[in-house]
Formats: C-alpha cells, structure tokens, sequence
C-alpha cells in the first residue's frame, strides 16, 4: 500500500519537498559521495555523450555529470514543475535541456541516447518495468543505462513505513527489470550515507546495464493508463497524500539521530 507511488501524489510530495530537497534531504538519504560512486558506473567519461538524466529533481545527479559531459547535450527530465524551477537557480545547468515528462513514457527517438541515468525517482514510478523498458528504447546500441535506487527494508517497522511510503524494491526485481527489458552487462554497486550500518540492511543499489542492439526492447510493456488514478476521489488522494508523506517523514529523526550518534563517535 505505497501511498505516494503514484504520479499525482508524488507531484504534491515534490511541491513541499522542493523547498528543502538539496539542503535537507540529500545530505541525509541520497549524499555526494553516494551519487558519485553510482555515477561511475555510467561510464560518463565523454563529453560528446549524449546524456538523459530521467527524474533528475532540482539537478543534484545533473551537476556531477557535467562535469565530464557538456552541458548543451545533457537533458534532465522530470514530471515536478516545482523541482525543475529550482534546477533552472543552480549555474552549473544554464545549458542543460529541462523537460517535463514522464519516465513511463520519454519523449525522445528510439535508440537516440549515448547514456540513460536516473538517481533516486524509480521509488515513485508505478510501473517500473514500463520505465526500464522506455531506458533501453531510447539508447543507442552499446548505450548504458545507470539507476540507483533503494533496497527492500528488513526491519519489520522500517519495511511497513516504507512500503506505506513509496516503492523500496528488492535487489532481484531491479535485476530483473533489466534483463526482461533486453539488456545485458549488467553491473551493481551499494551505497549508503554515513549514518548507515551495513549490519541492518544495504541501503541502496547503483545497476548500470548495456543495450545489446538497435530497436525497441524485445517486449515493450503496454503503457500504463491513468484511468485509476483519475477516478480516484480527491479527498482519499488526499488522505493517502498525507499517510504517504507522515510515513516518509518518520525516516528524517532516525536519520538525524544515526547521523549525530557517528559524529559523536568520532
């Protein structure tokens, strides 16, 4: 029951969370030093490459790869509004593409990308074999694609709060996206803030995956339709708007306090 798994909701989470995304979130759950090990994994170590950063938020993923790529063939694509507003402040993207779109549906050419990348959005994708599929669509041949994620909790509290938030997949339902989608090579790396102790659970998984050859995935999945979503009544959206963001929310103390437990460790 992953209340902000959906497109609507997760819109409404991204309005408020934009405010503090690159100041609050990210040092705590999704840091520098984690982005940078999962983004070598793409091998972005061209500047010619033509780069889709897919649910790239306000860049954060975006800055570190035009470091190495130019920036006028960067696109970032996100379906908030609001994330992208704050995106368009950071100097560092004045010459990256920003797009509004949809990782269940892209809106570029089949096998028109050198690099698919995409850093912490499959948590809110309701279907994310139509997404992983959509990745190896719009890659050329011997493109990559990179998408790091979170792990399948362990502890039965952390696993409810979780699974009542957003989509927290197993490490062998991201492998298996992949390989029903038709890529091949694929790699993995885990990373974590940290905070985090590797004796509870990983924490999150980098794959980097190689498109074999030119066209369509072998089995593109049917696209997804919104028509659920639209017939559901506003005041439960808004109900499971709430439940979803008080159940993320619950995850921001024990952060803080694993956080301040290491400094004072040291």
């Amino acid at each position: 029951m992953r209340f902000i798994q959906h497109k609507a909701e997760a819109r409404w989470f991204y309005r408020v969370v934009s405010l503090g995304y690159d100041r609050f979130i990210n040092p705590l759950f999704w840091t520098a030093p984690m982005r940078d090990e999962a983004l070598a994994l793409a091998r972005l170590d061209d500047p010619g490459l033509e780069v889709v950063d897919v649910g790239a938020g306000t860049g954060f993923a975006t800055e570190a790869i035009v470091r190495t790529v130019a920036p006028e063939r960067v696109t970032m694509l996100d379906q908030s509004p609001h994330q992208l507003a704050r995106a368009r402040r950071k100097r560092a993207l004045t010459g990256v593409a920003k797009v509004i779109g949809d990782a269940e549906a892209l809106p570029f050419a089949t096998d028109s990308c050198d690099r698919y990348v995409s850093t912490g959005s499959i948590e809110y994708w309701p279907d994310p074999q139509r997404a992983i599929a959509e990745a190896y669509r719009v890659l050329r041949p011997g493109g990559v694609a990179l998408l790091a994620g979170p792990l399948q909790r362990r502890h039965p509290l952390a696993r409810a709060l979780s699974d009542a938030w957003m989509l927290f997949p197993a490490e062998d339902e991201y492998v298996a996206w992949f390989e029903r989608a038709g890529f091949a090579s694929i790699e993995r790396a885990h990373v974590a803030p940290d905070w985090w102790d590797p004796r509870w659970d990983r924490y999150a998984v980098a794959i980097a995956a190689v498109k074999p050859r030119a066209g369509e995935p072998p089995a593109l999945p049917a696209p997804a339709t919104n028509d659920r979503e639209r017939a559901t009544a506003l005041p439960l959206r808004l109900t499971r708007f709430a439940a979803g963001s008080l159940a993320g929310a619950a995850f921001i103390p024990v952060a803080l306090w694993f956080s301040l437990v290491r400094k004072l460790r040291r």
